[in-house]
């Protein structure tokens, strides 16, 4: 039991030992070396022990750091390789649809007649219309004051039943003359005055009838008339206002009651719009579209808008209201074309285009023309036959050659 003590403390007699057998000189010795070690050591600036403290720490950092992420990055690879793109796919519905051109434009009268006075100034005493009524050709519209041209109107007229008279008298004393002549009771030089009296006096006839002509028509330019059949489109007259010729129109006049809207076509449709073609015109307010037909296509082409004018002919409506803003759709053809939603049509600097999911499940950008945009979709003109597998929606965050799954309902759409 006693034995393990003792062996210690013999071999701590025999290190005893040892040391003492070592010379005074050579403890000496050992010792001033490591004296001289601490020493140095404590003359070691305190910027280098810090400086070596942070190296240790970034080494001891840079270590665990490359073990941590070389195990992480297997398990992020593979998840990122999991991470497929799952996407909605349509097939797009081929059906007949409506090629058709649209523009905009403004209703106008087919033929708006300016009315105003005419001949002489004069005050307005009298208005027998108003905005929006139809009168019929030579319907009084309003009148002038006649106050002064009434009474020349009458004396003239008494001048013409004075000239009547006199050219009668005249024309009675010449016949009897040529009664006479051959009895020789009067003479010829009397004969010959009496034969141009009575030629003087019907030309004065003639003269005061021309006269009272004149002033009737001068009359008659007070009371201003409808000159066509048509629809009052505007009144500015008033009572008591003072119109005079060459003045501002007193109203407007939609002759025959015809009205067309006049809009701007885009240069690259003239081809496709012909005279005669069906046309459907939208005005605000109002969801029935209003029908009519291409009467006029413009003949020459603005250079700087590149718009050309075309004309629809309407038929007569309360509602079609001469400058109001409409919106024109003209039927130029019928075929049958695929449909997709809008949100499937992409378009860059490259054009326009959609993706589609070939048979390894990639994305391979298609190349498409839109023919026309409608409320069920937009009509694709070129590049599709309407058997593919179209990316339905948020097409702009994946990339061609993009390996996608299709969603579980999409897959069931594209095998049917």
């Amino acid at each position: 039991m006693n034995a393990q003590p003792e062996q210690d403390f013999e071999l701590r007699k025999v290190a005893s030992m040892n040391r003492d057998h070592v010379p005074a000189q050579a403890r000496t010795y050992e010792d001033r070396s490591l004296g001289a070690r601490l020493h140095r050591i404590r003359e070691i600036p305190p910027k280098w022990w810090v400086a070596g403290l942070v190296l240790l720490i970034v080494a001891v950092a840079l270590g665990w750091a490359k073990q941590h992420f070389s195990s992480a990055a297997p398990k992020v690879a593979t998840l990122m390789q999991q991470s497929t793109p799952l996407v909605s796919v349509i097939t797009p519905r081929v059906v007949p649809v409506t090629a058709s051109v649209t523009f905009s434009g403004t209703i106008f009268a087919r033929y708006d007649v300016p009315i105003g006075a005419e001949g002489e100034a004069g005050r307005i005493v009298a208005i027998y219309v108003e905005a929006g009524d139809r009168v019929k050709r030579g319907q009084l519209m309003a009148k002038l004051d006649q106050s002064v041209l009434l009474p020349q109107l009458k004396r003239l007229a008494a001048s013409l039943e004075e000239a009547r008279a006199q050219a009668a008298l005249s024309k009675a004393e010449f016949g009897r003359a040529k009664g006479v002549e051959a009895a020789g009771a009067l003479s010829a030089e009397e004969i010959e005055r009496r034969r141009a009296a009575s030629v003087t006096d019907e030309a004065r006839v003639n003269v005061a009838a021309a006269q009272l002509a004149e002033m009737q028509a001068r009359l008659d330019r007070t009371e201003l008339r409808a000159p066509a059949d048509g629809m009052v489109l505007t009144r500015t007259a008033e009572l008591g206002q003072t119109a005079s010729p060459g003045g501002d129109p007193l109203f407007r006049l939609a002759s025959g009651g015809e009205i067309e809207m006049r809009g701007s076509l885009a240069e690259q449709d003239f081809a496709r719009v012909k005279v005669g073609q069906p046309a459907e015109i939208t005005l605000t307010g109002y969801t029935t579209p209003f029908k009519g037909s291409v009467r006029l296509l413009g003949a020459v082409i603005d250079p700087k808008t590149r718009l050309g004018e075309v004309r629809i002919a309407m038929g007569a409506n309360p509602a079609l209201r001469p400058g109001a803003f409409a919106h024109g759709r003209v039927t130029v053809g019928e075929a049958t074309r695929p449909v997709l939603p809008r949100t499937a049509v992409l378009s860059d600097l490259k054009g326009t285009y959609v993706y589609v999911v070939n048979g390894d499940k990639k994305i391979e950008r298609r190349p498409v023309t839109v023919a026309d945009n409608t409320v069920a979709g937009v009509v694709i003109g070129a590049g599709l036959r309407g058997e593919e597998k179209v990316i339905a929606m948020a097409g702009g965050f994946l990339r061609e050659g993009e390996a996608v799954e299709l969603a579980p309902q999409a897959a069931q759409q594209a095998r049917k």
